[in-house]
């Protein structure tokens, strides 16, 4: 029996595949419980996990792309949190933070940062401590690549207390007891609640002071994330995660401070993983201290969210809100997803003015 969810985050649907039919039932209830109560199912053998992918990836470079690794000559801190479908009682929520700096003795760029995933209402809770390392390569005068790669280190916890099985489900009562006391069930629990793994992962960058393309394959290793040790020669590992990406920056000068100018950054992220697809499409408009953004998101063949955003900048901070208004049939149950999104960039005060590339939206 191995234990593993595939999950369209953001569409309208809950997909598991590859699992045991009793505990894809356990599951199932248990989501039910948390009101995720939207689940289709299959019954084979092994299931698969789908990545949690931010609305801000602007704002956290460094789970988009290893090759984002060094951005910046000082120090930068990212700060991202993730509340999504909160009507659903707690269905998703992620943490992360990160650190990168490029260093120029080595023309190099090193970023560390961890990823913390809580899926159910700690059903599923998945930590990630993550290392990126950037090479800058310089073709010409105008453009240059930043190839880098990343190794990560994973753990998934299960919380079996929390999943109820049919057997221990009464057709008059539920699974709880007039006293309170959830009835038992004759399922035994696998030895392991807790895997570890090593993630690996690659992807560049090309650019020039107005234009980016970058490519990413996050889970080059595709690791298995089974919960026990049966049919293990069955399982095909979590999927690799794909993505391009591409943006630009358009200053509208005013004076010489292009900083502090006006500036339009449209951008598009392409992602696939396993059977997903997902497609977001959108553009900020900055003025002075405050800028603001609308952006489109389309999972697999349906329409998803619109996304709106707006933020503060100041040298040395950015700050930015962000909320999905879901567009899709769970729109009015969802409540959407909130996220918030800190990056800390220690420069001196020069900022945008010592840069010739087109990163200020990380920055």
């Amino acid at each position: 029996m191995t234990v593993g969810l595939m999950v369209k985050r953001h569409s309208d649907a809950f997909v598991i595949s590859w699992s045991q039919m009793k505990l894809i039932s356990a599951i199932r209830v248990a989501l039910a419980t948390c009101g995720l109560a939207l689940l289709t199912t299959t019954i084979p053998q092994q299931a698969r996990g789908q990545d949690p992918v931010l609305s801000q990836f602007y704002s956290a470079p460094l789970l988009l792309n290893p090759g984002l690794a060094g951005i910046t000559y000082a120090p930068n801190f990212a700060i991202n949190y993730r509340n999504q479908w909160p009507n659903f009682n707690n269905a998703y929520q992620t943490y992360s933070v990160s650190y990168d700096q490029f260093f120029e003795p080595i023309n190099s760029g090193i970023g560390l940062y961890i990823l913390a995933d809580d899926a159910g209402d700690g059903i599923l809770k998945t930590t990630k401590i993550g290392g990126a390392y950037s090479y800058n390569i310089r073709i010409n005068y105008d453009w240059r690549i930043k190839w880098g790669i990343e190794v990560g280190v994973v753990q998934t916890r299960l919380d079996w207390n929390k999943l109820v099985f049919l057997d221990q489900i009464d057709e008059v009562l539920g699974p709880v007891s007039p006293g309170g006391t959830p009835f038992p069930s004759t399922e035994d629990i696998p030895e392991n609640l807790r895997i570890s793994y090593l993630d690996l992962a690659t992807g560049g960058v090309l650019y020039n002071r107005s234009f980016y393309f970058g490519v990413a394959l996050k889970h080059l290793n595709t690791p298995s994330q089974s919960f026990t040790d049966v049919n293990t020669n069955l399982q095909g590992g979590l999927p690799i995660r794909w993505s391009v990406h591409a943006g630009s920056e358009i200053p509208i000068t005013i004076g010489n401070n292009r900083f502090w100018s006006p500036f339009i950054s449209p951008g598009i992220m392409f992602v696939g993983q396993g059977a997903s697809r997902q497609l977001n499409v959108g553009t900020f408009l900055g003025f002075g201290d405050f800028y603001g953004g609308v952006w489109y998101r389309h999972a697999n063949k349906n329409p998803d969210a619109v996304i709106g955003s707006f933020g503060f900048r100041s040298q040395k901070i950015r700050i930015t809100y962000s909320y999905d208004a879901t567009i899709s049939s769970l729109s009015l149950r969802s409540g959407g997803a909130h996220e918030v999104g800190i990056v800390v960039n220690l420069d001196d005060g020069r900022r945008e003015s010592i840069y010739n590339d087109c990163f200020g939206i990380f920055r």
